[in-house]
């Protein structure tokens, strides 16, 4: 009997590098009196990543490349100081593990998962956990409520809530937006109430008779495409 040929197999996925920050890196080395050559040579030599060059330090702090997860937390050890100082924004939950400078056993341990599921999490971006899990990644990793619903991966559903907000009757989206976002019934009122004004005046703007209606137009597209950061600009300007 012929055997059936083996299935190739999926390519693991390879991380996308934290968001560096080129200047900071700069800045610390040359607070340290170092120069390129002496970062690579640290890095080969006490961090075991035998392929850096002077080249490739050069590079990042450029800007024409970013390290790797590993490389970050090699090259902070050589300058010494924490991988958050060399990460810009964390965008997902990866680079907010890397910038609280945590292994993924650290943080799968705390919240609760095993290895392979919070590694799968991360890998693709989406994270399962109950509300107690929740509450112990944020609290580990120190997000802030926008941070929070974004590596949670609530930041597409909450998109689509504040848009039906602001076009419709934004009193109907209240409690569906405060299922993904856990604030104060009366303060994401307000918040709903300012940005649906907000966008109706760029539709008035566009509808009126007079010109630069294209332009206006253009503002208010652009106030939808933007509307989760337009979101959290307004609950930053009305604190709780």
């Amino acid at each position: 009997m012929r055997r059936p040929s083996p299935r190739p197999s999926e390519p693991t996925p390879t991380p996308t590098p934290p968001p560096f920050n080129a200047p900071a890196a700069r800045r610390l080395r040359a607070a340290l009196g170092m120069t390129p050559d002496h970062v690579a040579h640290d890095m080969r030599v006490s961090y075991g990543h035998p392929h850096i060059t002077p080249d490739h330090v050069i590079a990042w702090e450029r800007g024409a490349s970013a390290p790797s997860g590993s490389e970050l937390t090699a090259l902070a050890g050589v300058l010494w100081c924490s991988p958050g100082e060399l990460i810009g924004r964390p965008r997902t939950l990866r680079e907010h593990r890397i910038a609280r400078g945590l292994a993924p056993e650290d943080v799968a341990r705390i919240v609760g998962h095993e290895l392979h599921a919070y590694l799968r999490m991360e890998e693709t971006d989406s994270w399962r956990g109950s509300d107690r899990q929740s509450a112990a990644l944020a609290d580990l990793l120190g997000l802030r409520l926008p941070d929070f619903v974004a590596v949670t991966g609530r930041d597409g559903r909450l998109g689509d809530l504040l848009r039906s907000a602001v076009t419709t009757r934004w009193q109907a989206y209240v409690r569906p937006v405060a299922k993904v976002v856990p604030l104060d019934r009366r303060f994401l009122e307000n918040a709903l109430q300012e940005l649906h004004q907000d966008y109706q005046g760029h539709m008035a703007a566009t509808l009126s008779w007079g010109g630069g209606s294209s332009h206006a137009g253009d503002l208010a597209r652009d106030f939808l495409d933007r509307i989760v950061e337009h979101f959290w600009a307004t609950v930053q300007e009305n604190p709780a």
